[in-house]
């Protein structure tokens, strides 16, 4: 697997396609230059609160995969993307596994720094809040805690692949995205509460996970 360590801008980040060309599956590396609310491909724009995000500064991104919206901030979240051509070995067309090893790829690197975890192998959790916040719901490959989301990941497929995009945080605060959307008070109470035990972070783990999976996404 050929790694490739990228910085810049969200938009643009997401804006790179799954080149048709690709001889080989690729790790992107994604190191942002600006603090973002990403919107998943089914939410509307008007998802997030115009006034809240202009007010703290954050971008509003739309990612092609899907799922619910993700706060993303480079000094506590690591975020990597693994592209898998359809001839690679890798591939499966049922998307449902096609993420397993992924998964199981950041339980080995976690397990390097002595973070023990879990595998989700079922379907799409439906749970009130995950339409609307990604780590409000767990999805199949995601990467568990104590049964508490770790590992984010969603993936987009194209003719020429797979796209798998996750993203791991320092500390799990559903505010960071609550904050940012279009709610009234009631629900951001009632999803705050919901939330709060749904995911995890990593601590003071976190500032080795990056080296440790990309090392783990090399050697598989």
């Amino acid at each position: 697997m050929l790694l490739r360590k990228i910085t810049g801008s969200i938009a643009d980040f997401h804006a790179r396609p799954i080149p048709e060309d690709l001889t080989e599956a690729e790790a992107w590396s994604f190191t942002p230059d600006h603090p973002a609310l990403v919107l998943g491909s089914a939410q509307d724009h008007t998802v997030a609160d115009a006034t809240a995000t202009a007010a703290a500064g954050v971008d509003v991104v739309r990612r092609r995969s899907g799922g619910g919206a993700v706060y993303v901030d480079p000094a506590r979240s690591v975020w990597l993307d693994v592209v898998v051509p359809r001839h690679d070995p890798r591939w499966s067309d049922d998307v449902r596994t096609s993420v397993y090893w992924l998964g199981e790829a950041w339980q080995r690197a976690l397990a390097t720094l002595g973070v023990t975890t879990e595998l989700y192998r079922g379907g799409l959790e439906q749970t009130p809040w995950g339409r609307l916040v990604c780590f409000a719901a767990l999805g199949p490959g995601e990467v568990l805690v104590d049964g508490r989301k770790l590992v984010g990941i969603s993936q987009r497929r194209t003719r020429a692949g797979a796209r798998f995009q996750c993203i791991a945080y320092e500390q799990w605060d559903p505010y960071d995205v609550l904050d940012l959307v279009a709610l009234d008070a009631d629900e951001r109470r009632r999803a705050g509460a919901d939330l709060a035990g749904r995911a995890t972070g990593l601590g003071p783990h976190l500032a080795a996970l990056r080296d440790a999976v990309e090392s783990e996404l090399l050697g598989a």
